[in-house]
């Protein structure tokens, strides 16, 4: 059931302040990563399909890309 708030609506109840900002980044780091993730992913297909690199060449820039994002980017 509803709490009883006996104050104003704008009151509200109490927040959790160190959860939610836990969660902010939470949501913040995975925004981060799947950004990086996409981008090394789509250079990573261009790679192999519009140069004559081929599949492992495309497979090793691919995971460099994504090593080098990961440590810029923490």
């Amino acid at each position: 059931m509803a709490e009883d708030n006996t104050g104003p609506v704008e009151m509200g109840a109490e927040m959790d302040y160190p959860e939610h900002e836990k969660t902010y980044a939470m949501f913040l780091a995975l925004t981060k990563y799947g950004t990086l993730g996409c981008v090394v992913l789509l250079i990573g297909m261009a790679v192999g399909f519009f140069t004559a690199a081929g599949f492992i060449t495309a497979t090793i820039v691919t995971i460099l890309l994504l090593a080098l994002g990961v440590y810029f980017l923490k």
